[in-house]
């Protein structure tokens, strides 16, 4: 017979008096603030500078607790807090900065004896893997290196250099808290840098990681020598034991797709292990809104605290003894919090877990305290919560999103208990209605951070969260205890997914808009949370005119007779996007960087969406795979653009649709701007025939406005095409030059550059390419000419318009940040 429920007196309940909520209020304000001003330099102090900081920040504390006046004194406290969070995010950041890789190392041979920090990913070509080093050795001499770096581990062929082919031995399997000895190559973490493009580096900062390379595993290398197993990381060694059981399961043959797809979401809902999950099966997600649940997220974590909390309570209740002791709701509010952090924390204790565990965690102490609070003083506090440990979360999308969302519930709660519904009927339309209000409210900010929405996402949430949170998630989690649930749980990842690609096929399964600028976005979800309140209709109607600026944004385009150039970032290859006034061409798609990765997915596709672009022309120089690997990414988006350029002879481009071969004479106007293709000559591609290298077939584009200003776009010509169009006297001339071979010794030859004449010359080539490019010596022949030289890797996407021939604005420059990286001057 279960135990009679104790009857302990529950503590009074009172709000806080008025002055205590207004200054606790003025340091959460003045945290967040002063978080947000310090994330805005361009460049870090230096660490006394933010130590400084500290002694007024103390002096004003001092002084505030000395005025009456109740707004003064919140004043003063939001610039205490303010002060002191900025110096505080100034000091971690400093720190870490000065452990960063010393630049006289990238790209040395060393050997590192560290511990394995984080279970391995299983990638294409091999492995990646964190290692926390605890020593490294150049040349028999200690060196100091970043406490973690990310390693990748390539088995097969590694091309290192255009004239070295090494074979590399195959990765050994590796665990997490494995101590292991092996040589590598590191360089300081680099991304490309596009305008709405995806941050690498401020998410390899956050990450706590700063250097990437690779594991030298050649013939003439120290093999990778495992050293021991050790107990470190024991949370890491359970998921990846975890993980690959997971997968051994579901997935026995590797090389059934299918199955491999349904384990890696299985695994990213038990470990949280994101890229355990297809890129294809990401694509469905995010095109019918629930990629939020197919990963560890808050929704889970909030979820399985409400759970654990359940439990713990009808379990407390069993017993007189601990009911007297600690009422069962506080005893059950801590297990709830406690239990939902060893989750987040076996999830692999990403920003979104910490961030819900803090969320919960606040609350959990207000209730526990007695403390009453009004909704926007809670919500500041769990923002404060998470912003002052982790003050880059304000950079992330999640942040934004979980936030917002977690306001307009708030804001748009009832708060009465009896109007809680009850009753399947009655809860199932609260969740209806608290969809509808989320999906409403945060669309506009959805269209500001990704530039698109799912349409569908409000009937796909209310078949999906249901789905996966009551079935998919705890039979999958169920496995653990007994593995043949884990079949069940792909069963209902599979069943899901046919509903989910069925849906992302409805027209206008989502919406693309052209990014809007940040006061149109503010405006946007404005206007969508003025919708979602209940209000009289008469005023949430007022939130429609602010959703305009957001959904009718369109970005400038250059004037009548005028271009624009945007030369992506894409790293070792070439892509570059020409705009007039009504029509854009897009001239090659950069490269392929694995089977399950391109420069068109991961750059190109997100760049022409947020920019708003129609492709007309899509001109493929040649057909090297560092010009075409995007290709079929860009097609897909395009498919009713003209595709042209010298790919005849590569099945994989074929399939891309019919090609219009690019040739001398070839013209054609946009907007008053003319097109004239230079190169390659009918009389090349009969010579196709025989075996010749596909860089002397590359299409020459020369454009100009009408005021004669010009650009001229080469692709991978070499010095034997260079002589030829100077010999017939083609007409070269241009103003900005695309290095021809991404600035290879084999090209951009005297003559020629001294027939282009070029004030400007752009360079889309990897940092630290293994080619080497740009050659030392072309550079030097360049600025023998006194012509600028603007390579990808220091600028990222560069911008030039032929409204303003002299002027090239880059990516980097536009936008700096003290966490990007800045490579040294040649």
């Amino acid at each position: 017979m279960a135990a009679p429920t104790a009857s302990a007196p529950t503590p009074r309940v009172e709000p806080a008096p008025a002055w205590h909520a207004g200054g606790w209020q003025g340091l959460l304000l003045g945290a967040i603030a002063g978080a947000a001003l310090q994330l805005r330099q361009p460049l870090l102090w230096h660490g006394l500078a933010y130590a400084a900081l500290c002694v007024p920040a103390v002096a004003l504390a001092w002084g505030a607790g000395r005025l009456r006046s109740e707004r003064l004194r919140g004043a003063a406290l939001v610039v205490v807090a303010a002060l002191a969070v900025f110096a505080l995010t100034g000091l971690r950041a400093t720190g870490f900065a000065a452990q960063a890789l010393a630049p006289a190392l990238e790209g040395q041979d060393i050997e590192v004896t560290g511990i394995v920090a984080a279970m391995p990913q299983p990638i294409e070509a091999g492995l990646r893997l964190r290692l926390a080093v605890e020593s490294a050795r150049l040349a028999g001499e200690p060196v100091r290196l970043p406490p973690l770096i990310d390693l990748g581990w390539y088995r097969g062929l590694l091309q290192e250099a255009p004239d070295l082919v090494q074979l590399q031995r195959q990765p050994q399997p590796v665990r997490a808290g494995e101590r292991w000895r092996m040589t590598v190559r590191l360089k300081a973490p680099h991304g490309a840098r596009n305008p709405q493009g995806f941050d690498y580096e401020l998410w390899l900062w956050e990450q706590g990681v700063q250097a990437t390379g690779y594991v030298r595993a050649g013939p003439r290398d120290a093999p990778p020598q495992r050293l021991a197993a050790t107990g470190h990381h024991p949370v890491e060694q359970a998921r990846q034991a975890v993980r690959d059981a997971i997968i051994g399961r579901l997935a026995p043959d590797l090389l059934d797709e299918r199955a491999v797809r349904v384990a890696g979401v299985v695994a990213a809902l038990v470990t949280g292990d994101q890229r355990a999950i297809d890129r294809a099966d990401w694509e469905v997600f995010r095109a019918t809104g629930v990629a939020h649940l197919m990963s560890i997220s808050g929704l889970h974590i909030t979820l399985f605290a409400w759970l654990a909390a359940a439990v713990a309570r009808w379990l407390w209740r069993r017993s007189q003894r601990l009911c007297l002791a600690v009422p069962a709701p506080s005893a059950a509010l801590v297990c709830g919090v406690l239990l939902a952090a060893l989750y987040a924390l076996f999830s692999g204790w990403g920003v979104p877990a910490q961030r819900t565990v803090l969320m919960l965690a606040s609350v959990a102490l207000l209730r526990l305290a007695g403390r009453r609070w009004p909704w926007p003083q809670v919500w500041l506090l769990a923002c404060a919560v998470v912003v002052v440990p982790d003050p880059w979360a304000l950079l992330q999308p999640g942040f934004w999103l979980s936030f917002v969302a977690v306001a307009v519930l708030f804001a748009t709660d009832s708060g009465a208990d009896s109007a809680r519904p009850t009753g399947a009927r009655g809860r199932f339309a609260s969740l209806l209605r608290e969809q509808w209000v989320v999906t409403l409210a945060l669309a506009p900010l959805g269209l500001l951070l990704f530039g698109q929405v799912s349409v569908v996402g409000l009937v796909a949430n209310l078949l999906a969260i249901p789905w996966v949170t009551l079935v998919v998630t705890p039979l999958a989690f169920a496995g653990v205890l007994w593995a043949p649930l884990w079949q069940a749980a792909g069963w209902g990842v599979q069943g899901l997914a046919g509903v989910l690609q069925w849906m992302a096929t409805w027209p206008w399964a989502t919406l693309s808009v052209p990014a809007a600028p940040l006061w149109a976005g503010a405006a946007g979800v404005a206007g969508g949370v003025l919708l979602a309140l209940r209000l009289p209709w008469q005023l949430r109607w007022l939130g429609l005119p602010l959703l305009l600026p957001v959904l009718l944004w369109q970005n400038p385009r250059p004037g009548v007779g005028q271009f624009e150039l945007l030369a992506a970032d894409v790293g070792q290859g070439n892509a570059v996007l020409v705009r007039t006034a009504t029509h854009t061409l897009l001239y090659d798609t950069g490269p392929r960087y694995s089977r399950v990765s391109d420069a068109g997915a991961r750059v190109l596709v997100p760049l022409l969406r947020a920019l708003g672009e129609r492709v007309d022309v899509l001109m493929l120089s040649h057909r090297d795979s560092d010009h075409t690997g995007g290709a079929a990414a860009v097609r897909a988006l395009y498919p009713d653009a003209l595709l042209t350029g010298s790919i005849d002879g590569d099945p994989a481009l074929q399939a891309l649709g019919a090609a219009l071969p690019c040739l001398q004479g070839q013209r054609w106007q946009w907007d008053g701007v003319a097109f004239e293709v230079l190169h390659p000559l009918p009389v090349d591609l009969e010579e196709a025939a025989r075996p010749v290298r596909s860089n002397a077939l590359s299409c020459v584009l020369r454009i100009a406005a009408a005021d004669g200003v010009a650009a001229l776009l080469p692709g991978d010509i070499e010095a034997a095409q260079e002589q030829a169009l100077v010999a017939r006297a083609a007409p070269l001339a241009a103003d900005v030059l695309l290095l021809p071979h991404h600035g290879s010794k084999t090209s951009s030859s005297a003559p020629f550059l001294d027939a282009v004449q070029p004030r400007t010359a752009l360079v889309q080539a990897a940092y630290r390419s293994r080619f080497g490019h740009p050659a030392p010596e072309v550079v030097e022949r360049l600025r023998g000419r006194g012509i600028a030289v603007v390579e990808s890797a220091r600028c990222g996407a560069a911008h030039w318009s032929s409204a303003q021939p002299r002027q090239v604005r880059c990516e980097r420059d536009e936008n700096p940040r003290y966490w990007a990286h800045q490579p040294p001057a040649r």
